[in-house]
């Protein structure tokens, strides 16, 4: 089966729209196109689809609110303009989907939201929930109370995140570009287009290049944003927004854009969860030999494997675990404190209760809380 196969044969979809397209270059919101890709979605959702919006353009919106011309740098700023032009955002959406009979609604996230354990499950019910109902989520970085997003995020990695939460099975990135290019093809007229690679392509990292003045992701942040929905078996189409009838066309396996296809089979969700969260709270550093078990057996993670204990973290919260070179291979939650960690790091479960003077568990990482990256 070809990939564009799997791309025709997908059901539910998170689609992301970014601020270059929706915002016509800082010229305020684009409601000529906005309405386009409304359509588009919302001949998808006739047809059954389950449709994840993912939407950027907040601050961008917010600043020719203000009269801004330039993107602020304060973050008060920042957060002033995405009050300002989510409204206005949401206002425009909501009167198009309402011209075929579709509701929206908007939903708010920031990584709090994803790697809070009990926060990512009520997000996944409330979403899942929607698109049953046959409603759109309309979702969107929780700009005006958020700070490491604004100064470092980016609404394709939310994207991907949304596509591991809700067990998405393609991530389409609409951008200002039909495709991507093995070069820049603003700068270089013999750029070759991609059709398709693996999302874990190590050429790509070359090739992706750098935002624009309004876009905070340019190339490089879809390509890790295209890995971060692999890891959950999702496929992601980077495409360009203004080919006509583009959403539909994709939909139905026309080769269209880049295809960054996963090389691995859907995870269980709660390893899926795992595999996205963004904020570790620790490090482990782990033996050969406790890497080789949980490469090749797939088993817990125990105390003894452990060489070294970084960070502050309780119990249940999620560690990095790495080899001796600093590489990252997993992560998952721990069962024991940093400080029980530090204690029983390098010894065998049989000795965690006299170490300690109690014993909870003989693993440190259960198997069906880690994920191998």
């Amino acid at each position: 089966m070809s990939k564009r196969q799997l791309v025709k044969q997908s059901r539910r979809w998170v689609i992301k729209i970014g601020s270059a397209l929706l915002t016509n270059n800082g010229r305020g919101l684009d409601r000529e196109e906005m309405a386009v890709w409304v359509k588009q979605m919302a001949a998808l959702s006739k047809r059954g689809y389950e449709v994840v919006l993912v939407s950027s353009g907040a601050v961008a919106a917010g600043m020719t609110r203000l009269g801004w011309a330039e993107r602020p740098k304060a973050l008060h700023e920042l957060q002033a303009a995405a009050a300002v032009g989510q409204s206005s955002l949401i206002q425009a959406y909501e009167q198009e989907f309402q011209k075929y009979s579709i509701k929206t609604a908007q939903i708010l996230l920031d990584h709090d939201d994803l790697s809070n354990r009990q926060r990512y499950l009520n997000a996944r019910s409330t979403l899942r929930t929607l698109t049953k109902l046959g409603v759109i989520p309309i979702v969107n970085e929780n700009d005006t109370v958020v700070t490491d997003e604004i100064r470092f995020g980016d609404n394709d990695t939310l994207g991907a995140l949304v596509a591991n939460l809700i067990e998405a099975d393609t991530l389409c990135i609409l951008t200002d570009q039909k495709a991507m290019f093995d070069s820049d093809p603003r700068q270089n007229a013999l750029a070759k287009m991609l059709i398709e690679r693996s999302a874990f392509d190590p050429e790509l990292d070359a090739m992706a290049g750098d935002g624009g003045a309004l876009g905070r992701g340019g190339m490089i942040s879809k390509v890790r944003a295209a890995r971060l929905a692999a890891r959950s078996g999702a496929n992601t189409i980077v495409v360009g927004g203004k080919v006509f009838d583009v959403i539909p066309r994709v939909a139905s396996g026309e080769i269209l854009g880049t295809l960054l296809y996963s090389e691995s089979q859907p995870i269980a969700a709660r390893k899926r969860w795992l595999a996205g969260n963004m904020q570790p709270r620790g490090r482990l550093t782990l033996d050969d030999g406790a890497v080789k078990v949980l490469r090749e057996q797939g088993k817990s993670l125990l105390p003894v494997g452990v060489r070294a204990v970084e960070g502050y973290f309780t119990r249940g919260e999620l560690v990095l675990c790495e080899d001796a070179a600093g590489r990252e291979i997993a992560r998952g939650l721990v069962n024991y404190s940093s400080d029980e960690t530090n204690k029983i790091k390098g010894a065998s479960s049989s000795r965690i209760d006299s170490l300690l003077g109690y014993k909870d568990y003989d693993e440190l990482i259960h198997r069906d809380n880690l994920v191998l990256v």
